[in-house]
């Protein structure tokens, strides 16, 4: 079957789990046969069966649909166990060519004279823009992190300006 591939060792894992004792949990958790969670998945009863033997490795897609069989759900979570949630898509985020900012960049929209990098060489400000310093925005970030837990951080002094950032 074209969704799944071979393990390049035999032991395909998701996180510490190996895929093909999830997929054995998920069919026994839902009381299906691997034909009755092939029909349910849209797979060959035989996808399942190297799957669960581990000869075969699932694509995401095919091992989403699989659990989903059982009602189980794949997740992403950090690691204190919290679920980590998708970046929302802001169509209304878009440089000149109609692309999307960098995910690692906190975009700033309407910036304020100094926030924009053009600033210092005088050219247009534009609707949005974003930091492109990696110093400045981890201290940034850091500071932003630390005003809002103002409970928690009540009586700790606010993180220090990234030195390189300022010169100092």
């Amino acid at each position: 079957m074209s969704d799944a591939v071979e393990p390049p060792d035999g032991t395909a894992r998701v996180g510490e789990y190996p895929v093909a004792g999830l997929v054995r949990r998920a069919r026994r958790i839902a009381d299906l046969s691997q034909r009755q969670l092939a029909r349910f998945a849209k797979v060959s009863p035989a996808t399942v069966g190297r799957i669960e033997a581990g000869s075969m490795t699932p694509s995401l897609a095919v091992l989403e649909r699989l659990l989903g069989a059982a009602g189980l759900y794949l997740a992403v979570v950090d690691q204190n166990g919290r679920v980590v949630l998708p970046m929302q898509d802001r169509d209304d985020l878009r440089d000149g060519a109609e692309r999307r900012y960098p995910s690692h960049l906190d975009t700033i929209c309407d910036p304020e004279p100094g926030e924009w990098w053009g600033d210092v060489y005088g050219l247009a400000r534009p609707p949005e823009t974003y930091h492109r310093d990696r110093g400045y925005r981890d201290a940034q970030r850091r500071r932003s992190q630390w005003e809002v837990r103002v409970a928690q951080n009540r009586g700790v002094p606010p993180p220090p300006p990234d030195p390189a950032f300022y010169g100092y």
